[in-house]
């Protein structure tokens, strides 16, 4: 039995979250969320916490023993990108795109 959790519109550009990801694809929940306590990037409170998120809805589900979850699937989609402008040099303006993230995490039983 799958348990799933999402975060969405997440303030970080997928690149930057997917190196991540990359890290706790296939590993154990318990493993992975000791993983991201000692990651030194900045996507990886974010993913910690939906991770833990995922972890709790398998509890909620009932039949799932939560010692034998593994992360099955978890993917960073694009969002939508926030479009902004910084004055630059003899009047002119360059643009900042502050781009966003859609995290899915998918947990099931070893």
């Amino acid at each position: 039995m799958e348990a799933v959790a999402r975060a969405r519109y997440i303030r970080i550009a997928p690149r930057k979250a997917r190196l991540v990801a990359d890290l706790i694809r296939g590993k154990s929940a318990e493993k992975a969320s000791q993983l991201l306590t000692f990651t030194q990037k900045s996507a990886a409170p974010i993913i910690k916490k939906v991770l833990l998120s995922a972890i709790a809805n398998a509890e909620n589900k009932g039949d799932i023993d939560v010692d034998t979850l593994y992360v099955k699937t978890i993917f960073v989609d694009q969002g939508p990108t926030q479009k902004r402008f910084r004055p630059r040099a003899m009047g002119r303006a360059t643009q900042i795109q502050k781009k966003t993230s859609h995290i899915t995490i998918v947990l099931d039983e070893a």
